[in-house]
């Protein structure tokens, strides 16, 4: 039996009206989830406990089938350890956003979607000038980057930028135990990056400057058992998000780099399901995480959400299920991490809905897989992490 567990990040939404009242997930054309959801069963479950933030790490965790309130220390160290940046006793890791801040409003969390050579050299110019004992600076992709502290901070109270997106930042700078510190960095980066010859040319092409770096999502390394340990199989990742391959990594998952995997729209679905089925030539288990349903939602592109979509369905799923004919039984999951409804640009903690289907078995549900479909459904994990356990082991427990 072969297991594949495949994330659709962010997509599912609430009803719009310029939908007339549908989600995304329903709008868009999605043959090969309808196909699997008919032949499977349609559930739903809470990948965000209460009192917890609603984002991607708590929420991966959770599908991953580890317990939040047992495993989860923080965004960043996961980002770290897929940039294999060792953390120590007392270290603390911070995501190092490089940002567009205009007339004090949060103008793009992405700074335009930066090219990791450019954002290295202004994470190098940060390292150079600010960084000293008490901080490090790290390069990792794009607009994505860590900070290491000395436990300076652990306790301030850090807003995501992608929760604040359009919006004046004063409001939502760090507070509490260590704000004070984190917030000198911030301000400091923005003079260095001001002018910085990388910014001077991205706004002479008419691109957003990356002019301020933004701390948050910190945490200490965490302990955790290995997939294997915890299901007894042995396992694979394909993410271009460096959270989801660091939660991997400390779950003892191998981790596998797909050229061409974005994280945006631009990703390719084709290249990460052919990678997919070669993992699965010898591993029993392969996590794959498409990020760009989630990014759409957080830029507010309906249009791009959709397509991003059927993207998934109709290249990633449509070719998985040609080239899993091959490999006799196999059980797949289909699922977001979490909601980001266009409607508020950022993450919310409600249930999600999940296919789960066996080549096995056919249910003939008569279902489309929807928020709809999987409220009305009687099969609800209201403890996330307990469904990755139901699904390894099918109905009959085995």
């Amino acid at each position: 039996m072969k297991y594949l567990a495949l994330i659709p990040d962010g997509s599912a939404d609430l009803p719009l009206a310029e939908l007339d009242g549908r989600t995304p997930l329903q709008a868009a054309r999605t043959p090969n989830f309808d196909r699997l959801a008919d032949g499977g069963v349609v559930g739903s479950a809470q990948t965000i406990p209460e009192g917890f933030p609603a984002g991607s790490d708590v929420a991966n965790l959770c599908v991953l089938g580890y317990d939040p309130h047992l495993y989860y220390t923080g965004r960043a160290p996961l980002e770290a350890a897929s940039l294999d940046i060792a953390l120590g006793p007392g270290d603390v890791a911070f995501r190092c956003n490089l940002v567009f801040v205009e007339d004090g409003v949060m103008r793009d969390f992405t700074a335009g979607h930066i090219d990791s050579d450019s954002a290295a050299e202004l994470i190098a110019c940060l390292q150079d000038n600010l960084g000293n004992e008490e901080a490090g600076f790290f390069p990792g992709l794009s607009y994505r980057h860590i900070m290491v502290s000395k436990g300076t901070a652990l306790k301030a109270k850090c807003i995501p930028p992608h929760d604040i997106s359009g919006k004046p930042i004063e409001a939502h700078l760090p507070s509490g135990d260590g704000g004070d510190w984190l917030r000198e960095l911030m301000e400091a980066s923005s003079r260095l990056l001001a002018d910085h010859p990388v910014n001077r040319a991205r706004i002479a092409e008419g691109k957003a400057p990356a002019n301020m770096i933004w701390l948050w999502g910190q945490g200490t390394a965490p302990a955790m058992p290995s997939f294997r340990e915890r299901f007894g199989l042995e396992g694979s990742v394909i993410s271009a998000v460096d959270l989801v391959k660091g939660l991997g990594k400390y779950a003892g998952l191998e981790i596998i780099e797909v050229p061409g995997a974005t994280g945006w729209l631009d990703t390719d679905y084709v290249a990460k399901a052919k990678y997919t089925l070669e993992v699965l030539k010898t591993k029993d288990f392969v996590y794959v995480h498409v990020e760009a349903p989630d990014e759409a939602s957080h830029a507010g592109d309906l249009n791009a959400k959709i397509e991003a979509i059927e993207r998934f369905d109709s290249l990633l799923l449509g070719t998985l299920l040609a080239g899993l004919e091959g490999f006799g039984e196999y059980r797949i999951l289909i699922m977001p991490d979490h909601a980001t409804p266009i409607s508020i640009k950022t993450h919310n903690a409600d249930p999600v809905p999940f296919i789960s289907y066996d080549s096995t078995r056919r249910e003939n549900s008569g279902q489309a897989f929807d928020e709809e479909n999987a409220r009305s459904s009687a099969l609800r994990f209201d403890r996330g992490w307990e469904l990755m356990e139901w699904f390894l082991k099918g109905p009959e427990g085995k």
